[in-house]
């Protein structure tokens, strides 16, 4: 097969048998704890018992059926979503995964401008999809060579990257000030017919850049004096990753999207399933009209039977609050960990169990231990031995991205946390 994201020349690894909780297992009998959730997505841990359970039972009832026929594990979710959203009176249109959730709002916004705009606003270092829509839609380095975002109506502007930011400032709140303010520059010099749509990532993301406070809150209010939609891209971040059900939350009302994508967590990854969810009066605007839209698995009965018993997992096993309490401690042993290696930068997070180690050959200058999106050798072998001692870390170029499941042991998050100061002695050296 073609593995994704690498030289496939290059590629080498074990292959996973099974796993518990936070652990995964190999066919060598070796065990890893999983200090990524894999793709970020795994918040419930490996093989969940509630959400293997649920998938069992309705494989017995139902595997299938077409979302032009209703199905109740589909009516289930999307209830419980707006519900848990406060999205009262909207809709949920399910995909497959992130990517075409993503492709499928700005669908939705394009069909509802009333005015007809089409242009999207989204930025640079960020990722939402693979796609060839949604690598126009992304500003990651992996995809940039791949597509014009012009030939799909996309504009990029500079992110909110407070550690270098790309406003020339050192203040992290008058950065992410800056960094909205442009996006509203942009729609106001836009050309008709105009822009329908921003498109962000409110939190964690693989690129490793996490807005300041001020950001999401001040783009709300530039995209609503504009009346252009605002699309929150929740996939990495939603179901308690960055400490809320959802982390635009965080900013109460003063953050609540139009729209909003999600993925990964919302089956914890058991089963592969996406959502866009609607507010009531984006979804207003398409009750009367043609939904220019379809795919053969959407709402596919045994993914959304996983995401209602994912959902329940998170509530009764109190994993959003869990997060943040343990995001807390893991955000402060981290930063006991910058002061005592130089090779840290910079520390990002805190929100919940979301956070990234920026690594720099000088902390007064501020260079990277390598240009980004490279992985300097250091980096890589601090990942093989972390391997060997049964963790896995995940890494992007210079960064270090820590998104464990919710459900780790706490004395397996100190566990891999004392393993990582003792391997960055080696980096440092």
């Amino acid at each position: 097969m073609l593995h994704t994201w690498c030289v496939q020349a290059d590629w080498q690894a074990p292959t996973i048998v099974g796993g518990r909780g936070a652990w995964f297992f190999d066919d060598a009998g070796r065990r890893y704890l999983d200090m990524s959730s894999l793709a970020e997505c795994m918040n419930l841990g490996h093989q969940h018992p509630r959400v293997v359970s649920a998938i069992q039972a309705q494989a017995k009832q139902l595997c299938f059926v077409t979302s032009a026929w209703g199905a109740t594990p589909r009516a289930t979710l999307a209830r419980e979503l707006l519900e848990l959203s406060g999205f009262e009176g909207g809709r949920v249109f399910f995909t497959l995964g992130g990517a075409d959730a993503n492709e499928h709002a700005v669908k939705f916004a394009r069909q509802v401008s009333p005015v007809g705009a089409t242009t999207v606003i989204t930025r640079d270092r960020s990722y939402h999809g693979a796609s060839y829509a949604a690598m126009a839609l992304s500003g990651d380095s992996r995809t940039a060579s791949q597509v014009n975002p012009k030939d799909f109506g996309v504009v990029r502007v500079p992110p909110p990257y407070a550690y270098r930011c790309p406003f020339g400032t050192d203040d992290e709140l008058a950065c992410g000030a800056a960094a909205a303010a442009a996006v509203g520059q942009w729609i106001d010099r836009s050309e008709p017919p105009g822009v329908a749509a921003v498109l962000m990532e409110v939190d964690a993301g693989t690129n490793g850049i996490i807005a300041p406070a001020n950001y999401w809150p001040r783009l709300r209010e530039i995209t609503r004096e504009r009346g252009v939609l605002l699309m929150a891209d929740e996939v990495m971040s939603g179901f308690g990753r960055c400490g809320e059900w959802f982390a635009w939350q965080r900013f109460g009302e003063a953050g609540r999207p139009d729209l909003m994508t999600l993925a990964k967590g919302l089956t914890g990854a058991h089963l592969p399933l996406g959502a866009v969810v609607l507010s009531s009066a984006v979804a207003a605007r398409l009750e009367h009209e043609m939904l220019h839209t379809g795919l053969t698995y959407a709402g596919h009965p045994l993914s959304c039977a996983a995401g209602v018993a994912a959902l329940a997992s998170y509530r009764e096993d109190r994993l959003i609050e869990r997060s943040r309490v343990l995001g807390a401690s893991m955000f402060a042993e981290l930063q006991r960990l910058a002061r005592r290696h130089p090779v840290i930068g910079d520390v990002r997070g805190g929100q919940g169990l979301f956070a990234v180690l920026e690594l720099v050959r000088d902390r007064r200058t501020r260079e990277p231990l390598a240009p980004w999106p490279q992985t300097p050798p250091a980096l890589k072998r601090l990942v093989a031995r972390a391997r060997d001692c049964g963790v896995s870390f995940a890494t992007r170029g210079h960064l270090i991205i820590l998104a464990p499941p919710l459900v780790i042991e706490e004395q397996d998050l100190a566990d891999a946390l004392a393993l990582l100061d003792r391997l960055l002695v080696e980096v440092t050296s």
